[in-house]
C-alpha cells in the first residue's frame, strides 16, 4: 500500500519540514482540524501515523476546497479529465494549451457542488505554471505564467486514489479560519499554517487569494490560539520568522507570549533574486510539549 502525498505544489508547503514536525506532534489525540489546509502535506502526513477518528480541513481558497472535494467525491472522473488535458499537452504547442486552459479557468466560476472541470484545470494548471505558484490578481484571477517544464507529472493516477481514499475521513469545509470553532473537542489537534507574514516588502507578491492577511487579521488569528488554549486544545501554528530580516522584530514573540516558541530552519525563497534564496528560520508556536 502507497503513501499519499499532496497532490499539488505549494509555495510555503511542509513537505521538508515533516521530519521536523513529527517530533512536535501531540502525543494523543483523536480529532485534527487543519484550518489552512493548503497543500495539505502535514494533513496527510498526520492521517497516516495516527489513529484520527475525525479530521476537518478548512480554506478560504474556493478553487482548492472545490479541488479536494472533487478527489474525494469521484476521483476517477478527476483522473480522467486530468489524463485527457496530459495528451492534449504533449501534443499541442504548450504554452499556447496552458494559456488556453488558464483563461478558461479565469473564465469559468464555480456554480456547482463539484465542478470537475475546474478541479482539474486547477491541477493542471499548478503543474505546468512557474514555480507551482498559486497567485491571483486583484480580481481574483489567476495570473502566473506557463513554466517550461519538459515532462511535468500532470496526471498522478496512483497518488490521487490514494488521496481519495485518505480524504473519505475526512470533512472538507469552504469558508474562514474561525469556522474551526464549531468543531472543537476536547483534546483535538489544530494546526495552523496561515498565510506568512513578509518578512520583506518584495516578499508579498504572491497573493494565495484576494483576502489580505495583515497584521491585524494575525493578531486575531493569536486571539483564536488563545481561545482554543482556553478550550483544551492542543494547538501548534507555523509562520514567518522576522527576526531574518530584523533582529529586534518581535511582533510574533509578543503575540505569543506564554508559549512555546521554537525556530527551525527551513529552506525558503525569501526574494525574487537567486542570490537572496536560501535557508531562513520559521517560527513555530505550541501550547503543549510533548
Amino acid at each position: 500500500m502507497g503513501v499519499a502525498r499532496p497532490f499539488l505544489k505549494w509555495a510555503g508547503g511542509k513537505g521538508q519540514l515533516l521530519d521536523k514536525f513529527r517530533v512536535m506532534y501531540p502525543a494523543d489525540f483523536k480529532v485534527y482540524i487543519e484550518p489552512f489546509v493548503g497543500g495539505g502535506a502535514v494533513l496527510f502526513d498526520v492521517m497516516q501515523r495516527f489513529n484520527i477518528e475525525k479530521a476537518v480541513i478548512i480554506d478560504i481558497n474556493t478553487e482548492l476546497i472545490n479541488c479536494y472535494q472533487c478527489i474525494k467525491k469521484d476521483v476517477a472522473e478527476v483522473i480522467r479529465r486530468l489524463e485527457q488535458l496530459e495528451k492534449e499537452f504533449n501534443s499541442l504547442v504548450q504554452s499556447e494549451f496552458y494559456y488556453m486552459i488558464r483563461n478558461r479557468y479565469n473564465k469559468n466560476k464555480i456554480n456547482v457542488e463539484y465542478d470537475f472541470e475546474k478541479a482539474a484545470d486547477f491541477i493542471f494548471l499548478n503543474k505546468t505554471c512557474f514555480n507551482g505558484l498559486y497567485r491571483v490578481n486583484s480580481k481574483g484571477e489567476f495570473n502566473v505564467p506557463f513554466g517550461k517544464y519538459k515532462n511535468p507529472n500532470i496526471c498522478d493516477r496512483d497518488n490521487l486514489l490514494l488521496v481519495s481514499k485518505l480524504l473519505q475521513r475526512v470533512e472538507i469545509i469552504h469558508g474562514d479560519y474561525k469556522q474551526c470553532r464549531e468543531f472543537i473537542v476536547n483534546n483535538a489537534f489544530v494546526y495552523f499554517d496561515p498565510p506568512y507574514r513578509p518578512l520583506t516588502l518584495s516578499a508579498s507578491f504572491v497573493s494565495y487569494s484576494h483576502y489580505k492577511f495583515s497584521d491585524d487579521e494575525q493578531k486575531k488569528l493569536a486571539a483564536l490560539f488563545y481561545e482554543l488554549n482556553e478550550r483544551g486544545c492542543r494547538v501548534m501554528l507555523s509562520n514567518s520568522d522576522p527576526k531574518n530580516a530584523d533582529p529586534n522584530d518581535n511582533f510574533f514573540d509578543e503575540i505569543y507570549k506564554g508559549f512555546d516558541i521554537q525556530r527551525i530552519n527551513a529552506k525558503r525563497m525569501i526574494n525574487c533574486q537567486a542570490d537572496k534564496r536560501g535557508e531562513v528560520t520559521e517560527i513555530i508556536v505550541r501550547n503543549y510539549k510533548k
